[in-house]
C-alpha cells in the first residue's frame, strides 16, 4: 500500500509540474475575470450553456466510455494512405477573390472583400498538449504557419487543443492584426505574447463592426471549454460573418439545439454555413452534432451552401474516419442546400453555388483498414 501511494504521489507531482508548461495557457484573472463575472452566462465560477444538459448521454457513463477508449478497438478510424490535397498559394490570391479554404479539421482560411480571416488554425500536426497525443493524418497537415499571409482577423471558437493550438498561434503572432475570441480566451493569448490591443473578446449576442464591408456577430453554441483540469473558465462561440454581399455562419463545436433555428430566423437565409460534422458519438451527443443533426441544422439555418468541417485530420471519435462525409452526403441528397466537400487546401469560390466536388474520401487508395 505504501508503494502504491508513493507511485500515485509521484505521478500527481509530475502532472502538476507538467501542466505549468505554457501550452496549457492561463486562466482569466484581474480585470478580465471581473468582466467575465458580469456575464449573464457565467454562474458559480464557470460559463454555462443556455440550457444545461449532461455531457454524457443517458445510458452511458464516463468510466464506461473511458474503458472503451482504452481497451476496445474500432475499425477504420484513420485512413491507411495519405489524404489527397491541393496546396493553394495563399500569398498570391487575387485581391478581389472571395473564397474559403478548408485546411482539415476546423481550420478555415477566408478572403472576404480583401480581408484575410483565419479560423481555429492547427498547424502543429497534433491535437493534444502531450508529445504522444493525437497526430494528424498523412496528407492532412500540408499547411504551416510560414504559408500564411498577414492575417487581418484570427477567429477562435473555443480553447480546446484541437481549435486553439499553442504552437500555431505563437508562431503566427507577428502576422496577426486582431484576434476575435470568447470571453476569457484572451488570457491565453496575452500569456503567449499577444498584446491587449490585438485581442477582441466578446460575449454571446454582441457585434463587432469592422467597417462598412464587414460585421461579425457573436452567437452561442452548446459546448464547453478548458485546457487543464478546470472547465468552463472561457466562453465557447459561434460566429456570423456578414458583408454587403453575403452571410457566412461558423458553427464552432457544439451539440444540436434550437439555436440553429433562432439564428436562421435572425439572419436567414444564410449563404454559407460551415458546420461541425465529425468526432461525434451518441455518448456525447449533447456537445457534438451527429450527421443527421448537421443536416437539420443546415435546414434550420436556411443555409444555401453547407461546408462540413471537424473531420479528416484527427481521430477523436470512434466512428470510421470518413463516415462524417459519407453520412452527410447521403443525408443531403435532395435537400434545399448545396453540400460542398472540397479536398484539404482546395479553394472554394464563395460566389459559385453550383460546383460539385468529387467524393475524394471514397477513392480505392483511401479505403480504410478493416
Amino acid at each position: 500500500m505504501l508503494i502504491i501511494l508513493s507511485v500515485i504521489l509521484v505521478l500527481a507531482l509530475i502532472t502538476v509540474v507538467y501542466i505549468q508548461q505554457p501550452q496549457f495557457g492561463k486562466h482569466p484573472e484581474g480585470a478580465r475575470l471581473a468582466l467575465i463575472e458580469r456575464s449573464p452566462h457565467y454562474k458559480d465560477g464557470r460559463f454555462r450553456n443556455r440550457f444545461e444538459r449532461p455531457t454524457i448521454s443517458e445510458g452511458y457513463s464516463i468510466m464506461g466510455e473511458l474503458y472503451k477508449t482504452v481497451f476496445k478497438s474500432y475499425p477504420s478510424r484513420q485512413p491507411i494512405d495519405s489524404l489527397p490535397s491541393v496546396k493553394t498559394d495563399l500569398k498570391q490570391l487575387p485581391v478581389d477573390s472571395n473564397l474559403v479554404i478548408w485546411m482539415g479539421h476546423s481550420t478555415i482560411f477566408m478572403q472576404l472583400n480583401g480581408k484575410k480571416i483565419l479560423v481555429d488554425p492547427v498547424f502543429s500536426g497534433k491535437a493534444s498538449p502531450l508529445p504522444w497525443g493525437v497526430k494528424a493524418y498523412k496528407g492532412s497537415d500540408i499547411y504551416t504557419t510560414a504559408d500564411m499571409p498577414e492575417i487581418d482577423y484570427l477567429i477562435i471558437s473555443h480553447d480546446h487543443y484541437d481549435h486553439l493550438d499553442y504552437e500555431t498561434v505563437v508562431a503566427l503572432k507577428d502576422k496577426v492584426k486582431k484576434v476575435i475570441c470568447g470571453l476569457g480566451v484572451g488570457a491565453h493569448f496575452e500569456y503567449w505574447g499577444y498584446s491587449p490591443a490585438q485581442i477582441i473578446e466578446k460575449d454571446w449576442y454582441e457585434k463587432i463592426e469592422i467597417d462598412t464591408d464587414l460585421v461579425i456577430h457573436t452567437e452561442p453554441t452548446h459546448h464547453d471549454s478548458g485546457r487543464g483540469f478546470k472547465r468552463g473558465k472561457t466562453l465557447w462561440m459561434s460566429y456570423m460573418i456578414q458583408t454587403p454581399q453575403m452571410k457566412i455562419y461558423i458553427s464552432g463545436d457544439g451539440g444540436f439545439d434550437n439555436r440553429f433555428a433562432e439564428i436562421g430566423k435572425k439572419y436567414g437565409p444564410i449563404d454559407w454555413a460551415i458546420i461541425e460534422d465529425g468526432q461525434y458519438d451518441k455518448a456525447w451527443q449533447s456537445v457534438h452534432n451527429l450527421p443527421e443533426e448537421v443536416m437539420q441544422a443546415a435546414l434550420d439555418l436556411q443555409a444555401k451552401n453547407v461546408l462540413p468541417v471537424h473531420h479528416s485530420k484527427f481521430t477523436l471519435g470512434k466512428h470510421p474516419w470518413n463516415e462524417p462525409l459519407k453520412r452527410i452526403t447521403e443525408l443531403s441528397a435532395g435537400k434545399s442546400y448545396h453540400l460542398v466537400t472540397p479536398m484539404i487546401g482546395q479553394a472554394v469560390d464563395l460566389k459559385d453555388s453550383t460546383k460539385i466536388f468529387p467524393q475524394w474520401w471514397v477513392e480505392k487508395d483511401l479505403e480504410s483498414a478493416k
